[in-house]
């Protein structure tokens, strides 16, 4: 049997059957744009089959294949095209270079190979965030292998080398060495949370800069870093979005908090230069360092070049913070006082019970677990509450606190551990001996 030759149907004008009256419409919407035709059913007009095998019949499937076919659908505009939802629980993509020399530009610096902590450069809190912003203002681009302009890699381990300006590129794993382990609660602008992966530095080690908590219970914070896809600077959890436990608070060795002008050093003048009958710049140095530090409550004027009582009490106050007693913390700065001041190491001033006439005197030693259980009241639970009420700890006392151990102490409990970035039994509301030397401290 012959394959029949097969020709496209011109319908008739005047002709009112089924098959015709599809033709027309198909080919009416098969013009041109420019004719009037609709522009998604341009080339349409050749989409009508009147058969499709050899054996079918012309004269009787013509009609019949013709009213099969239906009308082209309407085409729509395409659904606009959003951002992605934002990621609310990114993890670091940080792969990291490692420790070694400036590259490029920025390798004609005082030093181009990797720095020595014993030669740190001086700088301030101020100089460390100003750093920070220029790469975040810049959108510098993440990358383990490419040098910016200033000669640090853009990496997250390089960004901190550049904020802290180092005279290398260091990298997680070292740059620990350049700060001094603090606890999350002392953190301040300029300091940092790293967290450093021995087992498999390319997964999860990362670091942060600190520029200040974002709430009262301080369970965010700001953080500049440097991640994928640039440098950035946001609201991030404590410690970070994974790994939290894991992060470790570092303040760098060479920071200097002197004020300035005359007489401002961080070489330790002398004990000469302190103490009553005192008279200079180094005396409003101190003051100064001390207000910086929590004493500003001993200060009702100045400070100022004048010894007096405040500047002792204030100096008394920062050395019992670093636990030291008798002769050591008799007020009159020594070495050891203006190093931890000028270098903004040691631990601040701690918040007063309401008196005004002293700092911590020292962690006492915790009481036990079995006085902060339900039913329990006993001096140790109001002790707790008032504490947690001076770190900003308080939000869930209705009223008190009190002797009496409560749901509030509990959850008041719970948000101090969180803020320390525990999570699960460590975040359970019960003080144990480390939640009781962190709340005191």
């Amino acid at each position: 049997m012959a394959v029949p030759a097969f020709e496209e149907y011109v319908p008739a004008i005047d002709c009112t059957c089924a098959g015709c009256a599809v033709q027309r419409r198909t080919a009416a919407a098969a013009l041109p744009t420019r004719q009037g035709g609709h522009p998604a059913a341009h080339g349409a007009r050749r989409a009508l089959v009147l058969a499709t095998a050899a054996g079918v019949v012309l004269s009787a499937g013509l009609a019949e294949a013709a009213t099969a076919v239906a009308d082209p659908a309407p085409v729509t505009d395409p659904a606009p095209v959003t951002d992605p939802a934002p990621v609310t629980d990114p993890g670091p993509d940080s792969p990291q270079g490692g420790p070694g020399p400036l590259q490029g530009a920025g390798a004609s610096g005082p030093s181009a190979s990797q720095a020595s902590t014993s030669t740190l450069r001086r700088t301030t809190r101020a100089e460390i965030i100003s750093r920070a912003k220029k790469w975040v203002t810049a959108q510098v681009p993440y990358s383990m292998s490419r040098y910016w302009s200033d000669g640090y890699r853009q990496d997250c381990s390089g960004y901190v080398s550049m904020a802290w300006d180092l005279a290398g590129n260091e990298w997680t794993g070292s740059l620990a060495s350049y700060g001094t382990r603090i606890a999350r609660e002392d953190l301040q602008p300029g300091d940092i949370l790293l967290f450093h992966n021995p087992a498999d530095p390319a997964k999860g080690s990362h670091v942060t800069i600190f520029d200040g908590w974002t709430d009262s219970a301080h369970t965010h914070y700001t953080a500049y870093e440097q991640t994928t896809p640039h440098t950035r600077k946001r609201t991030t959890p404590m410690a970070y979005w994974s790994n939290s436990g894991s992060y470790a608070a570092y303040r760098y060795k060479g920071l200097s908090t002197g004020t300035g002008g005359s007489g401002s050093t961080t070489k330790f003048p002398g004990a000469g230069k302190f103490g009553p009958g005192a008279n200079n710049a180094y005396v409003t140095q101190l003051g100064k360092l001390l207000v910086a530090r929590g004493g500003k409550r001993f200060y009702r004027v100045g400070p100022g070049p004048a010894w007096g009582s405040a500047d002792r009490q204030a100096t008394a106050a920062f050395q019992r913070a670093q636990g030291w007693k008798g002769k050591e913390a008799d007020g009159i700065p020594g070495p050891g006082t203006w190093r931890l001041l000028t270098t903004g190491t040691g631990r601040d001033i701690a918040a007063a019970g309401g008196t005004g006439q002293g700092g911590s005197t020292g962690v006492s030693a915790f009481p036990g677990r079995g006085y902060f259980r339900s039913g329990q009241s006993n001096s140790h639970v109001d002790k707790l509450g008032k504490q947690l009420v001076r770190k900003g700890y308080g939000k869930y006392y209705v009223s008190g606190p009190g002797p009496r151990w409560t749901e509030a102490d509990r959850r008041n409990v719970e948000a101090f551990q969180k803020a320390q970035g525990w999570r699960g039994a460590e975040a359970d509301g019960y003080p144990g001996p480390e939640t009781w030397r962190r709340l005191f401290a």
